[in-house]
């Protein structure tokens, strides 16, 4: 849905409620109390729902992560010169969108979850403005091998790999979460801002 569409939607339901509120005595006659009702429920809800389609699909881009200021050394650890930095590997070889990185591996975070997740995200939204954001950050709890499956979930390097494979068990506790993806000695290297200033980059040409 272009943005256009929905400030003009917005311009026009203000417009209308400021009308409706300076010369009340409009809503005496049919015309005028159809024009309060769209003014008071129905614009406000059609503007409401345009915003939120195009909020929504913005806030799923990797930029709009990135523009808080907290979130900064997470956007530069994607740019990682070492293909054992999971998030970097991922990011540098289009495994990801580069475009929606954030979104495609932290698809169950705050506003994309449930009611719990919704809630903590906008406890963030109230940190960011009124408090004060310490990192490093931490996930609220382990990381769900879910979010790995939904695209490695029937790639032959992922169903025959020799190490997923050593052992009958192992991929069995990998599909069932029993073992974590980021398992020390498999994918250990996340994020690790706090290694960010002993690393070298990758920049593309």
């Amino acid at each position: 849905m272009p943005i256009w569409l929905t400030y003009a939607v917005l311009i026009i339901t203000i417009v209308v409620i400021a009308i409706v509120v300076l010369a009340p005595a409009v809503t005496v006659s049919r015309g005028g109390k159809i024009l309060a009702f769209l003014a008071l429920f129905i614009f406000p809800v059609l503007a409401l729902t345009l915003g939120y389609e195009h909020h929504m699909d913005r806030s799923k881009q990797t930029s709009f992560c990135l523009s808080c200021h907290v979130m900064e050394p997470y956007g530069r650890s994607l740019r990682v010169d070492d293909p054992t930095w999971l998030p970097a590997a991922h990011y540098q070889n289009h495994r990801v969108p580069r475009d929606e990185a954030c979104y495609t591996c932290h698809t169950d975070y705050v506003m994309y979850g449930t009611i719990k997740p919704k809630w903590r995200g906008l406890h963030h939204v109230y940190v960011q403005y009124f408090g004060n954001p310490k990192p490093p950050l931490h996930l609220y709890h382990a990381y769900n091998n879910r979010e790995c499956l939904h695209c490695h979930l029937g790639a032959r390097s992922f169903e025959e790999g020799t190490t997923h494979n050593a052992d009958p068990e192992i991929m069995a506790d990998i599909k069932s979460n029993k073992m974590t993806c980021l398992t020390s000695g498999c994918h250990d290297q996340i994020h690790n801002t706090a290694k960010l200033s002993d690393v070298k980059y990758w920049n593309p040409k």
